[in-house]
């Protein structure tokens, strides 16, 4: 008699990619075991086709130009218009027509663990990256609004490749390049996803590098946003010289 696969074998296979007529063997065993495996197993492949269909509804904007001719197409994010400290940073991001790393969403979407391995790879698949970095004391001169739009024209104009169209999350710039703008882009477009994915990393190592040289305010933790243990570092200490004196409660207490 033909020994049967133990569950544990069963699991390791399920784990690999298992080959159609292994599923189906699978499929005709009766034990409970390998039954709460194989459900494992299909709900697995079930959330694996659904990130794979919502990534592809991402590219689905790059595709239409990347059909109509057009090749470098940029997508454009930044971060930083809400904390109380340090610089607004952004990002534009040329994507490859290949391009197939599916966990690339809206950066707020992912985990910090999650950013940080997607960001490497962003950076090694891309057609090309550009950063833009606006400081806390343009951002007091010109408002943070006008601030976010000069960082992503820097994004744009750091490129080493010139796009030939801009996919912007919900503002515009100052360009000759036709431009796109895209309420939510960053859940709508891989391209600006991965430029907010860039942007994000980029501006959380400049605030943990600030943070060694101003601590007290939990730059590390809080990336310049109001928490109580930022706060209550602003009121022991006061400002530093990367907080924006135009931001309450900065503002009313310090800002001359």
């Amino acid at each position: 008699m033909e020994k049967k696969m133990t569950i544990a074998q069963a699991k390791r296979l399920l784990e690999e990619d298992p080959t159609p007529e292994l599923l189906e063997t699978f499929r005709k065993d009766g034990r409970k075991g390998i039954q709460k495996l194989l459900l494992s197993y299909d709900k697995r492949i079930q959330k694996k086709l659904q990130k794979q269909a919502e990534f592809e509804n991402r590219l689905k904007l790059e595709r239409a130009y990347w059909n109509f001719g057009i090749e470098n197409v940029g997508g454009i994010d930044e971060v930083g218009r809400g904390p109380l400290a340090g610089p607004v940073i952004a990002c534009c991001v040329i994507l490859p027509h290949d391009f197939d790393l599916i966990d690339v969403n809206d950066s707020k979407q992912l985990t910090a663990e999650k950013r940080e391995k997607l960001y490497g790879l962003i950076l090694e698949r891309a057609i090309d990256v550009g950063i833009g970095c606006v400081d806390n004391r343009m951002i007091d001169r010109i408002n943070i609004y006008e601030a976010a739009r000069v960082a992503m024209k820097q994004a744009v104009e750091s490129l080493r490749i010139k796009p030939e169209q801009l996919l912007i999350d919900a503002m515009q710039i100052e360009t000759d390049i036709p431009q796109k703008k895209l309420i939510k882009g960053d859940a709508k477009s891989a391209s600006i996803s991965a430029a907010s994915i860039v942007a994000k990393v980029n501006r959380d190592h400049l605030m943990q590098f600030y943070d060694r040289i101003y601590p007290g305010y939990g730059f590390s933790k809080n990336d310049g946003y109001g928490t109580r243990e930022h706060l209550a570092g602003l009121e022991k200490l006061g400002p530093c010289p990367i907080h924006r004196m135009t931001f309450e409660p900065i503002k009313s207490k310090y800002f001359k």
